[in-house]
């Protein structure tokens, strides 16, 4: 489940971009209208939503995870469900939690990573994992 969550973290990082500075002519009529608007929310570095990320779990167990528009994840080996819950990103970090057990949130350190990229996160509890950020799948819950 923790793997889940950093992989997701990081496919949110991937997801980011960064805003462009204002050419240095426009710099003064920048700063003046600047004045004269409210300011406005800074927006997260980047969106977990709509990515997808696999790892090898500390088992062995190849994992597929994907968060989908609303922040839902599954996570799931092959056929096999793995885990479900949610995921938000909080400041810089990637956190997860879980539907199927009681161990409450989980946060990951996060890095802005493209499709194909892969990165290790390190949970708050320490734990490690190496996470690749793959074109994103919407996944469903098995029936059942």
């Amino acid at each position: 489940m923790k793997k889940l969550v950093l992989i997701v973290g990081i496919a949110a990082l991937a997801a980011c971009g960064q805003k462009e500075a204002a050419p240095a002519e426009n710099a003064d009529m920048n700063a003046a209208e600047a004045n004269m608007e409210a300011p406005a929310a800074t927006p997260a570095a980047f969106q977990l939503n709509e990515t997808t990320w696999t790892f090898t779990d500390k088992d062995g167990q190849k994992i597929q995870e994907s968060v989908d528009a609303n922040g839902n994840y599954i996570a799931n080996s092959g056929d096999k469900h793995v885990d479900h819950g949610t995921a938000v990103m909080k400041d810089d970090k990637a956190c997860f939690t879980s539907a199927m057990n009681k161990d409450g949130e989980t946060c990951w350190t996060t890095k802005p990573l493209e499709i194909g990229q892969s990165f290790e996160t390190t949970s708050d509890k320490g734990e490690k994992l190496t996470v690749t950020r793959v074109a994103y799948t919407p996944l469903t819950m098995p029936a059942g």
